[in-house]
Parts: C-alpha cells; structure tokens; sequence
C-alpha cells in the first residue's frame, strides 16, 4: 500500500541533505554508469576479435616460406625456401585424415590486366577449387573453380564483386566477358564475395595449374592453405590446429633441411591458436573492468551508509518521538531502509539509462581496429542495479539498525 506520509518525509530528509544526497547519488549512478561503458567496450572488442578471426575459416592454417636463418646440415643461414608442388602433394598424402579443405596458391607477378582497352590494377592468384572455403568466400554470380579447370589448365578467371561493380557496372553480368591477362584471354565464369569486405577484393582468381603454366611459375608454390574438420568444442579445436601446425611444419622443415629451432624459414599462421591468445586477454580485461566498475559502485554504497549514518544522527530527537508514541523497532528501520533504498534506486536507474543511452546511440557507428560496436546486454545491466539496490538496502541497515536501538531518553535529550 502506497504511504504518502512516509515517501514525504523521504523527499524532506533529501531536501535537507540535498548536497550530500546529490553527491552520494552522483557516486552510485557514476559507478553504474562506468560499470556498463566499461561491459559495453569490453562486448565491443570481443565483437571486433570476432570479425578479425570470421575473414577466413575458423581453422584454418596458412604456411608461407621465408629466409633460413640458421646454418644446417651443411647448409648455409640466409637460404629462401620455395615451395613446389611435390611439397603440396606430400602434405595432401600424409594429413589426408586431418585435413577438411586444401589449397595452394600463387602469386602471378608483373602481369598486366585489361579489359578492353581498360588498364585495370588488380591482383592475379592461382588457387585450386577448395580456397573458396578456406577464404570463406561465397559466390554472387557464376561459379568458383572446379577440379575440371585445375586438370585442364584452363583459361577461367573468378572476379569479385568490386570489380564486378568498378569495371562492368554497365553489363547485367560479366560471366561470359572475358579479361586480358598479358595478352591472354580468360573467360569471366564466377563472381565472388568476401566476408572480410572490400580490401579482400582486390583479387581476380584463376587456376594455379593455369598460373604456373601460362606465366612461367614452373612448379613453385608462394603459400599453402588448409582448413580442418569442425569439432564439437573451442579448445578440442584449438588442440587440433596446434598438432597439425606443428607435423605440418616438421615435415616441411625435413624437406627443407631446415634446422628444428629455426623460426623463420617455415612460418605457419594459426587462427585458432591466435583466437585463444586473444580471447584469453579479453578474460583479463573483462576481469579488470568488472573490477574498476565495482569498486566505483562500492564507494558509492559506503556513500550511502554514510549519509545515512548522518540522517539518522540528525533524527535522533524525531526518532525518540517516534519510540515514545509507541513506534517499534522495525517501523524505525523501515523508515531509514526507505530513504537508502530510494537514493539507491535513483541513482542506479539513472546510471543505467545514460550509460545504455549512449551505448544505443554511438555504439552502431564505431567501427576502429579490434572494437565493434560497443553494447551490452540490458539484463546483465538491469540486474547489476538491483544488486547495487541490494547493496544500497544493506549499506543502510546497519545506521537503521543503529537509530532502532537509541533509547528514548537519551534521543529526546539530543539537541
């Protein structure tokens, strides 16, 4: 039952004290606020991660050759390694079991691309008809590279949908349209997308067996590129990647005669293992911004027992009144657990409003390296105030508690 006369004698207490309960307010509504930037920040990095790590497929495993930088075997420091395509075949052979999808890829230098008598900048990779998953690339028009176009060594090129859109925005479709690739024609036959967007669409894919042939690649290989088989958890993933990472690498190092130790010669980029890195830092971090948001809320609460403590001090003649008409303990509890409840619950409230106000408005548009739209799940928030309310009841127990306890000639005596 609503008591107008006791929620009046709340908003005269404030309006007495109304700098120390604006200032306590002040405090407990900062520190929700806080709380909830800091949750939201933290939703917007893992969100940021997550797209990094969406671009190819989640486990993928990318090899790339370098510089040997220690002697072995005879063999002197400061040797390139070049891949070829024995080495492909070979790993094909010995992880069949492990590996879900499979490709190599080849980076065709100095070739000039034309369209008519357009001059287009764009780069030219040979791949096989598997790096569209490994890519995580999905087709808008046409189709991908096919096993067929690999064994025949056709002359089929795959664009994407920046091209499609820069270079044939006049055509209803560019399959059939065919580029100039150094004098040689290739047939347009797919158009492509990426889920990493526009910078990922500077490439105009055709057959590696093709590239190798047709542009003097002989059998050389720039990268070889996997993806393996889904599994039912993160860390059984995270487990798989890193064994196939390290036989893949002893093998290609065998091949190689690459001494163990060296770091440089194979390099093998992992995303899973690189996922768990970064995931674990974001515990850290999350870890840390719930510290910093608590402790802002918790000063807030010693706030609130303070003031408290305060009113009941300048109640105390009002108090013993109250106890010799015959008011009970509780009654006097009650009426101070009001007063912390309320100046808790505003604040709280108002705290959550802001912060989620202004999550709502200016999260969507930021979009920087590694932070992604910033947000925060409303009842996570909704419940952090009601156990600051909680904490708000508790913080003023102890001073009503204290003012139930004064015996009544001694608050009558209070001057």
């Amino acid at each position: 039952m609503f008591d107008l006369e006791r929620w009046q004698e709340i908003f005269d207490t404030i309006r007495k004290n109304k700098l120390r309960t604006f200032l306590t307010g002040l405090s407990v509504a900062s520190g929700i606020f806080i709380l909830v930037i800091l949750l939201g920040f933290g939703q917007g990095m893992q969100n940021g991660i997550a797209k990094e790590f969406e671009q190819d497929a989640a486990t993928s495993v990318w090899v790339w050759p370098g510089v040997t930088t220690i002697g072995y075997k005879g063999m002197n420091p400061g040797r390139p390694i070049q891949f070829r395509n024995e080495n492909y075949d070979m790993a094909g052979v010995l992880f069949e079991d492990q590996i879900e999808n499979k490709s190599p890829r080849l980076f065709v230098r100095d070739v000039f691309v034309n369209y008519g008598s357009e001059s287009l900048a764009y780069n030219v990779q040979g791949v096989s008809d598997q790096f569209q998953f490994i890519e995580n690339e999905f087709m808008t028009l046409g189709r991908f590279l096919n096993q067929q176009d690999v064994d025949a060594k056709a002359k089929v090129a795959i664009i994407s949908n920046k091209i499609n859109r820069e270079v044939f925005s006049e055509l209803e479709s560019p399959i059939g349209e065919f580029l100039d690739l150094s004098g040689i024609p290739f047939k347009i036959v797919g158009v492509y997308g990426d889920i990493g967007g526009e910078r990922e669409e500077d490439r105009i894919y055709i057959p590696v067996s093709t590239a190798q042939q047709v542009f003097n690649g002989a059998d050389h290989l720039n990268n070889l590129s996997y993806t393996l088989p889904p599994v039912e958890d993160f860390e059984t993933a995270v487990a798989q990647s890193i064994k196939f990472k390290n036989e893949l690498k002893s093998y290609l190092q065998k091949a190689h005669t690459v001494a163990p130790e060296d770091t440089s010669a194979i390099q093998v980029y992992n995303p899973m293992e690189e996922a768990k890195r970064f995931y674990a830092l974001m515990g850290g971090i999350k870890f840390f911004f719930w510290f910093v948001g608590v402790c802002t809320i918790i000063a807030g609460i010693v706030g609130v027992s303070n003031i408290m403590l305060i009113v009941v001090k300048e109640r105390t003649r009002e108090i013993g009144i109250r106890k010799a008409l015959g008011a009970k303990p509780w009654s006097i509890v009650g009426m101070i657990l009001h007063e912390a409840i309320f100046i808790t619950a505003i604040a709280g409230f108002t705290g959550l409003i802001l912060s989620m106000g202004l999550l709502e408005i200016v999260g969507p548009h930021v979009e920087v390296d590694y932070v992604l739209n910033p947000s925060v799940n409303f009842n996570v928030a909704l419940t952090t105030v009601f156990v600051l309310i909680f904490a708000g009841a508790i913080a003023g127990f102890f001073p009503a508690w204290r003012a139930a306890k004064i015996h009544v000639i001694e608050a009558l005596r209070d001057e």
